[in-house]
């Protein structure tokens, strides 16, 4: 598996990409997953040369798209997205389907989300892009049976789905059903964990972008409520995805993350559907 960091674990910190970089590249990530406002504002200095110097790539741009804006908002910043895409030499954009949950979200906003993605997702392919609507709480894509009906009504072969693994369980489904059955949208995944169902308000938008935000009940990937290693040894050894690691320590937990990713991802036999340790 390709695995790669996200520079939105270092949000409160100051360092540099070329810092990052070096961190990633001598721990054997294989990328860096940009947040769109990193992505933007990096002044001068490390770029996608830079990266590939050093054996990594960009993965991914993680962004929201303007779903609400007026058209020539939602048309120009959507243009911004692709040349900033191509500028790092990205593949894939994320973003967000919609701001409301499936079930708070009216027909006729629905159906403005669809149009919206239809129209980004036709706007990405003609530069070469794929569009990934994240698997998150409070979207479209909150649910599976929400996320099929979006895709279908969406109808676009660019738009992918960024398969969050921890939301997914989050939203009550089975993580390795709902893998299943999106298995033919799928292009990237999320891989985070937490210490039980009671603290998944660490994740809100609001907590995680407070620089004095709770960070307890973060956990590293393989000591969280959610058991990894069968999730991952289910995977095709193409498949690609990030550490999206929110809490302190970045460096460390990281590293060590990833350690133990690769061997668990190394053993591969192809096991059932993923278990959950606990349901707290």
């Amino acid at each position: 598996m390709k695995v790669s960091l996200c520079t939105i674990s270092f949000r409160h910190h100051l360092v540099s990409l070329r810092e990052i970089a070096g961190f990633a590249a001598a721990n054997g990530f294989d990328g860096i997953e940009l947040w769109g406002i990193h992505a933007r504002n990096l002044g001068p200095g490390l770029d996608a040369d830079g990266l590939a110097a050093r054996g990594l790539r960009v993965p991914m741009i993680s962004d929201y798209l303007a779903l609400d804006a007026p058209d020539d908002v939602f048309e120009r910043r959507t243009a911004e997205l692709c040349a900033l895409a191509a500028r790092w030499r990205a593949p894939r954009l994320r973003t967000f389907a919609g701001a409301k949950g499936s079930a708070a979200t009216s027909p006729e906003e629905r159906a403005h989300v669809v149009r919206r993605l239809r129209h980004a997702a036709g706007v990405l392919a003609g530069h070469g892009l794929r569009l990934l609507v994240e698997t998150h709480p409070g979207t479209l894509a909150d649910t599976t049976a929400s996320l099929l009906r979006l895709l279908a009504e969406v109808d676009h072969p660019a738009l992918k789905v960024n398969f969050d693994v921890l939301h997914v369980w989050e939203g009550g489904d089975d993580p390795g059903e709902a893998h299943a059955t999106l298995a033919g949208h799928i292009d990237y995944y999320h891989l985070k964990n937490v210490r039980g169902r009671a603290d998944l308000a660490v994740f809100e938008p609001a907590n995680v972008y407070a620089a004095a935000g709770r960070r307890e009940g973060m956990t590293a990937l393989f000591e969280g409520v959610f058991d990894y290693a069968p999730f991952l040894r289910t995977l095709e050894p193409e498949a690609e995805g990030s550490l999206e690691w929110f809490g302190d320590a970045c460096y460390t937990v990281l590293a060590d993350d990833l350690s133990k990713l690769r061997t668990v991802t190394a053993a591969r036999p192809h096991e059932a559907a993923p278990r959950v340790r606990a349901t707290a």
